[in-house]
């Protein structure tokens, strides 16, 4: 794919990993429509923007609301007439819930049902649905990116994390899926997590003792860029986690080093089935 023609959706771009990703892509030259539900954060990250190579435009939604992803296709087709990636990065936090949930775990028997259906729309429902409503573009020219950021493997199964952890644990089985239903179409999708805490929203204040110690959220970038180039066109159904991307080493062989295969296939045992 070349950057300085591709057209990008980032969803969740007002922030944290979202942001980092977004203007690491509009560094690269990307035409890139960034979505977010805070319209604050878009405008502190259009004033970010000025000066890149690329260009943004940028869309208030909430993907929480089903009417939101068709709004977010129609606005990227009528301003670029395509859609070559999606980057499936917004995402809710159990800090929302409980600011101190890191100390005062957040027990399932304690979660409402109403925090489990916005935590299921925005964090596993809203990546699924952008998919769907971009891949019939993708696949009509036989081309295509989709990266969503889910979690690590801890996370989804830690005490007290039934809300984040489960959420984006569907999220990455249904990236599974995406990437066997997509294999050898042009389009591919795979996984990017950052590997650990990072110094995003999703971690409130207060939560740690030093954020010094967080990641970095630009570490998405590098990885990300990969997956989005040439040399990544044929990998599909791959998790890749960015604290493991060594810059040090060319890009194969640092994805090589950083990558798994998706949701963990490796361990997976398959069912019996009758012929």
């Amino acid at each position: 794919m070349t950057a300085k023609s591709d057209a990008a959706i980032v969803t969740g771009a007002g922030s944290g990993l979202g942001r980092a990703m977004t203007l690491g892509l509009l560094d690269a030259g990307y035409t890139l429509l960034g979505v977010d539900k805070e319209e604050p954060f878009l405008e502190e990250l259009s004033a970010a923007a000025k000066g890149k190579a690329g260009t943004l435009f940028t869309l208030h939604a909430d993907l929480a609301d089903p009417s939101a992803f068709a709004k977010v296709v129609g606005s990227a087709l009528a301003r670029f007439g395509r859609i070559d990636v999606l980057v499936n990065n917004a995402g809710v936090g159990q800090g929302s819930v409980r600011a101190d949930q890191r100390r005062n775990p957040i027990r399932f028997w304690e979660v409402s049902a109403d925090d489990w259906a916005r935590f299921l729309a925005v964090n596993a429902t809203a990546p699924l649905m952008m998919a769907r409503a971009v891949v019939p573009h993708m696949l009509a020219r036989k081309k295509g990116r989709i990266v969503t950021v889910t979690t690590s493997l801890g996370t989804m199964l830690r005490r007290g994390y039934i809300l984040y952890g489960a959420s984006k644990a569907a999220a990455e089985a249904a990236t599974a899926v995406m990437s066997a239903d997509l294999e050898g179409s042009g389009v591919t999708a795979n996984v990017l997590v950052p590997g650990g805490m990072a110094d995003t929203r999703i971690i409130p204040d207060g939560a740690v003792a030093d954020r010094s110690r967080l990641l970095r959220p630009e570490i998405m970038v590098a990885p990300l860029l990969w997956l989005l180039s040439e040399a990544a066109a044929t990998v599909n159904g791959r998790r890749f986690i960015a604290a493991h991307w060594d810059r040090n080493l060319p890009p194969a062989e640092a994805a090589e080093k950083s990558g798994a295969p998706i949701a963990w296939k490796a361990i997976a045992t398959m069912p019996i089935e009758p012929d």
